[in-house]
């Protein structure tokens, strides 16, 4: 009977336990993918910026587009509770994100308005570039500085 009642029970604990956990891999695959595509869109702005990459206003206007347009996508799906660094590896998403959920969307907002900034200077010229840079470079810091770990 003991024997019995500890299989029920060794089972229940372990299908209690896989109905918690989550698969965050999609999300987690997704998010960091977009993070992938700011990354190489603003190092093709910064290095025309820096005259490091000869300018070219279609490809500036090109990856200021595409920064504008990641910057639109919702977070919601891509940010799912309990996917943080604490919870879940592969990731340095800090819990934060979800403590101060409003702060967070509040610097995903601010990476939005200054994509859209640059997004309407980019062909302007090599020197529109720089200062468009400053509010982008500020958005990703500021965002990694309250909910990324190092």
């Amino acid at each position: 009977m003991k024997t019995k009642i500890f299989a029920i029970a060794t089972a229940t604990a372990l299908l209690a336990s896989t109905a918690v956990a989550q698969d965050f891999s999609a999300p987690l695959k997704a998010r960091q993918g977009q993070f992938r595509i700011i990354a190489l869109n603003l190092g093709i702005l910064g290095g025309m910026a820096q005259g490091k990459i000869a300018y070219d206003a279609d490809a500036a206007q090109r990856a200021a587009d595409s920064l504008a347009a990641v910057s639109q996508i919702d977070p919601a799906p891509l940010w799912p509770e309990d996917s943080d660094n604490e919870m879940t590896e592969g990731t340095r998403a800090l819990p934060a994100i979800w403590t101060d959920h409003d702060g967070f969307l509040d610097k995903w907002a601010t990476f939005g308005t200054a994509a859209a900034g640059m997004q309407s200077v980019a062909a302007n010229g090599q020197e529109a570039l720089g200062p468009a840079m400053g509010p982008l470079g500020a958005s990703c810091k500021g965002c990694h500085a309250t909910y990324r770990a190092k």
